[in-house]
């Protein structure tokens, strides 16, 4: 059996804003406009649909890079004044974390979405 991720709709308050947020500190090519969506491509041919409501429960969405993409993505963090924490529940604030012998880090969306980006995945 060959199940993959195709896409996953993320809400936001403000799609555009979201998308951009997501596109600009990822690194990635602007979103497209599809129906209600903007659509966000990941490398992996999964996307990240985002939509625009009112009512949601903010979410988690972690993104595999490169050491080079981390070095990039953590720079446009710091760039902007973006605070971050080395692990999901904000207690170990502007730290990296180092688990399974990588990098990872965290930061908010505007909407309150816990991001993160890691270079091995748990238990790597």
């Amino acid at each position: 059996m060959s199940v993959q991720l195709n896409h996953t709709i993320v809400h936001a308050s403000d799609r555009d804003a979201m998308a951009t947020h997501l596109t600009e500190i990822l690194g990635l090519p602007p979103a497209q406009v599809y129906g209600p969506f903007r659509v966000v491509e990941l490398s992996n041919q999964v996307s990240l649909d985002v939509v625009e409501d009112q009512d949601f429960r903010p979410q988690h969405y972690a993104f595999k890079v490169s050491e080079a993409e981390f070095d990039e993505i953590f720079g446009r963090i710091t760039e902007r004044g973006i605070t971050y924490w080395a692990d999901p529940f904000h207690r170990q604030e502007g730290r990296i974390n180092h688990n399974d012998g990588g990098r990872g880090v965290y930061w908010e969306s505007p909407d309150g979405h816990n991001l993160e980006i890691i270079t091995v995945p748990y238990g790597g």
